[in-house]
């Protein structure tokens, strides 16, 4: 059985959640110790306990552990099997999260597999809906991945009660992706919402946004979404914006940024904007998120892929070892954490 540290690299919960994945992916038992040892809080918190409850029912695989701060957890997947998974989190815990765990194995299950997630939508430390749906997937989709997902309702802090669906089809085969150099930015877009506020809130995020793109040299086209004091249907205020670019080369870079109490629309807008400007000048394919995401994907694809990344982190570094370690995987790292860097993946 391979062992896996929990306290390596970046040492938070997504250790757990991409070793679980990659478990069900290579069907091989694995068990996790020192979960979120690093955290102030550690072991499994709710958000973390349902997405080992969603691998378990997605592989109809056997878990030892599974309780709420539990620092240890065996998994021992069995099959991968289209089936409907319906996951609750109970908090406003990521709903994105939970997804990026059921991802990877999904695609390789021998029918659908549709996913229903409810809590949060928009979160500190997680990708926003509107990144997963804007970035994430579509350049996923050219390693040929099949995967849909639906907003139904967005949800923030405290309450959550935000719900996505998921449809993700089966694939025979990923293809390698070799994207080095982003080129010349084609269009700049955007998402700036907010819930339960007023929705001049929503629109001056998106001109702070618009303002800081313009002055950089680009033409964004960013949606504004808000609601109506009567109908609207979330639990929680919040609010937040996402960015992206799309290149000429058929990278795609982005960005986020969310409200918070005392934090001006303009502070918000203008920070994603900041943000996503100083990954497109950087000329790198990849930004310092959608790199560690797709790592697990590089190395599930038949043959030899290269990115360019904007920013190694410790989530992706720590998500190189795990690849290495779980699948078995040759990656070189070119770059130091912090800075720009470039990846080769291999599979063996």
């Amino acid at each position: 059985m391979l062992e896996i540290d929990g306290s390596m690299g970046e040492g938070g919960g997504s250790i757990l959640r991409l070793s679980l994945a990659l478990a069900a992916v290579d069907n091989q038992p694995v068990k996790v110790q020192n979960i979120r040892a690093n955290r102030s809080k550690p072991g499994l918190s709710s958000q973390h306990l349902k997405a080992v409850e969603a691998l378990q029912k997605l592989t109809d695989g056997e878990t030892e552990g599974a309780e709420m701060r539990s620092k240890e957890v065996t998994f021992r997947p069995r099959t991968l099997e289209g089936r409907k998974i319906k996951v609750d989190i109970g908090t406003a815990g990521s709903t994105t999260l939970i997804l990026q765990a059921l991802m990877p194995p999904a695609a390789l299950a021998n029918g659908q597999v549709s996913a229903e997630i409810t809590g949060g939508t928009d979160n500190p430390f997680a990708p926003p809906i509107d990144y997963l749906m804007n970035v994430t997937l579509p350049v996923l989709r050219k390693l040929g991945y099949r995967g849909e997902v639906e907003l139904l309702k967005r949800g923030h802090y405290p309450q959550g009660g935000g719900k996505i669906r998921a449809e993700i089809k089966p694939v025979e085969k990923f293809q390698p992706l070799n994207l080095t150099e982003a080129g010349e930015i084609d269009l700049v877009s955007g998402i700036s919402h907010c819930v339960k506020l007023p929705g001049h809130i929503a629109k001056r995020q998106a001109e702070a946004a618009g303002k800081e793109l313009e002055e950089a040299g680009y033409d964004p086209d960013i949606e504004v979404e808000y609601y109506k004091k009567s109908e609207d249907p979330h639990l929680s205020p919040g609010t937040g914006i996402v960015l992206w670019a799309k290149t000429e080369n058929g990278a795609i870079l982005g960005s986020s940024s969310l409200g918070e109490k005392g934090k001006p629309a303009e502070e918000v807008g203008g920070e994603a904007a900041k943000e996503l400007i100083e990954q497109i000048e950087t000329g790198r394919a990849f930004d310092r998120y959608l790199t560690d995401q797709i790592i697990p994907y590089l190395a599930m694809a038949e043959g030899k892929s290269e990115i360019s990344s904007a920013e190694l982190t410790s989530h992706a570094l720590t998500n190189v070892e795990l690849v290495r370690k779980i699948l078995d995987t040759k990656v070189e790292v070119s770059g130091a954490r912090g800075g720009t860097g470039r990846i080769e993946v291999e599979d063996s």
